[in-house]
């Protein structure tokens, strides 16, 4: 089972995350506050994220994201990036 560690505030929480499962839903299922103001669809950039390890185990960059403007790294849209492997992300406060 892959593990997802998320940094929110230079501090590190560390989850499992079925793989195949989006990097907003592993948030969610384990409290991490991650906006998704479109229901996790694509259509806004409010679950942007920033990859700090494990890109390459993260689904490839998709349409809806480079519709959104999402086209570089280290960002990502947790809505639409799918965990394949070990990864590190930061989630900002708002």
């Amino acid at each position: 089972m892959p593990k997802i560690t998320f940094v929110i505030g230079g501090k590190e929480q560390i989850c499992d995350a079925a793989e195949g499962q989006t990097v907003l839903e592993a948030a969610l299922e384990h409290g991490i506050p991650m906006e998704h103001a479109c229901g996790g669809n694509g259509f806004c950039t409010t679950c942007r994220c920033k990859v700090h390890k494990g890109a390459e185990n993260l689904s490839p960059r998709n349409d809806r994201e480079q519709m959104m403007g999402v086209t570089a790294d280290p960002d990502r849209l947790g809505c639409q990036a799918k965990i394949l492997g070990d990864v590190e992300v930061e989630v900002t406060e708002d």
